[in-house]
């Protein structure tokens, strides 16, 4: 692993901009791997901002997300699907069309995981995954005991997941209980991943998976085992 150490969340964002938009010029046709979450906002940005400036173009991009609450439509203002079309999708050329995220609101969730599984596979598989990472290890909504040999599947969320989701709900009780996500083994096929960890809320994580054991109850551990993990980490979050 890879760790470029920066001084605050605005130079985080601004590098895994300039990362992201340095792959997507290389091959104008990837498979980009995205997140949730407030981490990788201040990344969107800049990405936004540079397609405005720059002109970098997105024709040609597909993208997969990560994962997506159960029981909320696309349309829903807190399902990831919305999160993305707000925070990045409405503002650059991409084609929806070529936007991939897991259905939450499907009937049948066993099926919407193996169509999901199989979709990235279709495609070709992820070129570069963007990560975040939970204060409890969990990448995606993979929580601590998730087998690392689990594709897209179906989870409970853990309550110190639920408890920071809660921000942005108005109340904790409207927060969903159950995601869809991509599994570990699903994720560790990308071939490359792009790590991005902010403030001293994740310092105690990034320290575990720095110089912890690798182990399924800290599910990030695992990204020690892919050949090609850069983490881009503020000095926050860095610090012990």
């Amino acid at each position: 692993m890879k760790l470029i150490e920066v001084k605050d969340y605005a130079e985080m964002s601004q590098k895994a901009a300039a990362y992201i938009i340095e792959k997507v010029r290389q091959n104008p046709r990837m498979n980009l791997g995205l997140a949730t979450g407030g981490t990788p906002i201040g990344t969107y940005q800049a990405l936004i901002k540079d397609h405005q400036q720059n002109g970098t173009t997105y024709q040609n991009i597909t993208t997969f997300n990560l994962d997506e609450y159960i029981g909320l439509s696309g349309s829903h203002p807190n399902s990831y699907r919305y999160f993305m079309n707000e925070n990045l999708f409405s503002h650059i050329d991409i084609e929806k069309a070529n936007t991939h995220i897991p259905h939450g609101d499907t009937d049948d969730l066993a099926a919407e995981c193996a169509r999901y599984e199989q979709l990235i596979s279709g495609h070709g598989g992820i070129d570069l995954q963007i990560l975040g990472i939970g204060s409890n290890g969990h990448i995606g909504f993979n929580e601590p005991g998730t087998s690392f040999d689990s594709t897209t599947h179906i989870v409970d969320l853990a309550p110190s997941t639920i408890e920071a989701n809660a921000r942005f709900f108005e109340r904790i009780e409207d927060v969903p209980t159950k995601a869809i996500t991509m599994g570990i083994s699903s994720i560790m096929k990308g071939k490359e991943i792009l790590l991005l960890v902010s403030g001293e809320s994740k310092r105690e994580a990034l320290d575990q998976l720095l110089n912890g054991e690798i182990t399924e109850q800290f599910p990030a551990s695992v990204l020690k085992r892919h050949p090609n993990v850069t983490i881009i980490a503020d000095k926050i979050a860095v610090s012990v």
